[in-house]
């Protein structure tokens, strides 16, 4: 049923992005990836040919548009549009607000935010033209549940939730649907381009990525299935959904309360790990 469709992605020769474009490229899907690194880029295309024959890479920089406007020039002429766009490419930032620099801020809200933005700009009028499509979104758990010394990350990744969940009812009318991801801690990539401003935390938020317990490949497949189902809000963990229930339900007083609990046990856990 999906053999031939096309799905673009951004960040897509590394961590998440290239899990997904790996999963979709195994469903039969042909796969663009856009990135800037050409050298895994060649690495992930090879794998997805293997795969997915069609498959392609181009050179892709989210704080470009014209680079996005490029990729959607280039589905347009060799595959005739595009089926599901995956703006994926995010960086981090971890650091207290009167620590972390504008030029920091700069960088993270013109990656993770207008990076998506971007994206869904160039594609929304190619999208509509077809008659419909899909839009999915890479967010966080922070940009639901918001934690400590990571104001700039949160910020952006709560706009890339209300951007989707504005575009879900201005899109739909064109029968363009708009998915939002909130994964919680995974292994990737990310924390290897993070910037942060105090190493004890760069080094506490690398080790929670690297000894998460699910790796990109679940993330990817419970996002393909999602945006399969045509799920709203794709959310990965069990833990982090509660916590967001939570968050919704109950008095937000009580809600803090749970989370400095949270926090508490956290930090005791990092600190033994660091002392083994």
């Amino acid at each position: 049923m999906t053999a031939g469709k096309r799905v673009f992605i951004t960040g897509g020769a590394s961590g998440l992005g290239q899990a997904l474009a790996l999963h979709y490229a195994g469903q039969g899907w042909r796969v663009l990836i856009g990135d800037l690194d050409r050298e895994r880029c060649a690495d992930t295309v090879a794998q997805l040919q293997a795969a997915s024959p069609e498959s392609e890479a181009i050179a892709c920089n989210v704080t470009v548009e014209t680079d996005l406007q490029g990729a959607a020039d280039w589905l347009h002429r060799h595959w005739g549009g595009v089926d599901v766009v995956i703006n994926n490419a995010g960086v981090a930032q971890m650091g207290g607000i009167d620590i972390a620099s504008a030029d920091d801020w700069q960088w993270i809200v013109d990656i993770n935010l207008l990076g998506v933005v971007r994206g869904c700009r160039v594609f929304t009028p190619m999208l509509r033209v077809q008659g419909g499509g899909q839009l999915v979104n890479i967010a966080s758990m922070a940009g639901l549940v918001h934690m400590p010394h990571a104001s700039a990350y949160n910020a952006t990744k709560a706009a890339v939730v209300a951007l989707s969940e504005t575009l879900q009812l201005e899109l739909e009318v064109d029968g363009i649907g708009v998915s939002v991801v909130c994964p919680a801690f995974f292994r990737t990539a990310l924390a290897q381009n993070m910037r942060a401003s105090d190493p004890k935390l760069e080094a506490m938020t690398k080790r929670l990525v690297e000894r998460a317990r699910i790796g990109p490949e679940v993330i990817a497949r419970q996002v393909f299935e999602g945006v399969q189902r045509g799920d709203t809000h794709i959310l990965t963990h069990p833990e982090a959904k509660r916590a967001w229930w939570l968050k919704r339900m109950l008095p937000y007083a009580i809600y803090l309360k749970l989370m400095r609990r949270q926090l508490a046990r956290v930090q005791v856990r990092m600190q033994r790990k660091a002392s083994s």
